[in-house]
């Protein structure tokens, strides 16, 4: 009988044990998983300019001086970010290129043209994500490690006032590339733009360059192409159409990268090694520098970054040899 009492008691200390350490252990992963967010949470404020220069300009011209601003997801509130914003136009760029994602809120945009007047001042060209047309939903964040997550509804419910958004940039000179194309002369050196809606939502449709003149084609220029989402497929449209440069955002830059490593997704079918930065595209025998933002907001549902500051890139433009 003294025997099975022992047991008995052996087994419910055991038991007891098992049950502290695993409490333990859940204690710590929650600690663990709040500093994790608290860290991520912080990143997001951690503004910077990323600067680069490429030498395509035809020879003999002067530099543009281009900054490159992506996927803002502006909210009501957000004064550090607002600030920033605003601050971007002391860099004095010659020319603003917006390659979407602006609004992350129903009311977000009057917030976003306080920030964006003084860059609004200078000539620019822009175009559309689809949280410039729909607003952020709640969802589960890791559905955001899926190959690629699933689009925004097309929803009246989270529709966002684009059209508006669209109407203050075109009144402040900015060029709406969405499925266009146009010419602008910049410290005397002709830049042909083309660009498309957003590749995210399937609305993507190429429209060539600016046809100009019958022997615009010789004449001094440079050919950027501008669009939200880099996916392949616009990718190399892009590249076998003789673009000189490409821009896009969209990816976060992953939002969320192991150091070392780097972005575990892009959000679309660029590979992680091309989240953000500088990179050279190869399509059908032709290579094109592109550049893809890191961006600068997220979405309010999943307000982190790991590894991952948000940016926007100042692009020297220099004469070629």
């Amino acid at each position: 009988m003294t025997s099975s009492l022992a047991t008995s008691s052996s087994l419910a200390e055991a038991v007891s044990r098992t049950v502290r350490g695993a409490a333990l252990a859940a204690g710590a992963a929650t600690a663990g998983a709040g500093i994790l967010f608290g860290y991520g949470l912080g990143q997001t404020t951690r503004f910077g300019v990323r600067e680069e220069t490429l030498a395509l300009l035809p020879p003999g011209s002067s530099p543009i001086r281009m900054l490159h601003l992506s996927d803002i997801h502006m909210v009501p509130g957000q004064e550090l970010k607002r600030r920033w914003l605003q601050s971007l136009a002391d860099l004095k760029p010659d020319l603003v290129i917006n390659t979407g994602d602006n609004l992350g809120h129903l009311e977000g945009l009057d917030a976003l043209l306080e920030a964006l007047d003084p860059l609004m001042a200078f000539p620019g060209a822009f175009v559309p994500g689809s949280n410039c047309y729909f607003g952020p939903r709640p969802k589960n964040p890791f559905r955001y490690l899926a190959k690629r997550s699933d689009t925004p509804r097309n929803s009246p419910k989270y529709q966002l006032p684009w059209q508006e958004m669209h109407r203050a940039f075109g009144a402040a000179g900015w060029v709406n590339l969405t499925n266009r194309n146009h010419s602008l002369a910049v410290n005397g050196t002709r830049l042909d733009f083309t660009g498309v809606d957003d590749p995210h939502l399937d609305l993507d449709r190429f429209a060539g360059w600016p046809a100009g003149s019958a022997t615009s084609g010789s004449a001094p220029h440079l050919r950027i192409a501008l669009a939200h989402a880099p996916y392949q497929r616009v990718l190399d449209r892009f590249t076998a159409a003789g673009t000189d440069l490409i821009l896009a955002g969209h990816t976060h830059g992953g939002q969320v990268c192991i150091p070392g490593y780097g972005a575990l997704v892009t959000n679309c079918d660029l590979p992680t090694w091309r989240a953000s930065g500088l990179t050279q595209w190869d399509f059908a025998g032709k290579s094109t520098p592109l550049n893809v933002s890191a961006g600068i907001g997220t979405s309010r549902f999943a307000p982190v970054r790991i590894a991952c500051p948000p940016e926007a890139i100042l692009l020297t433009l220099t004469a070629q040899g």
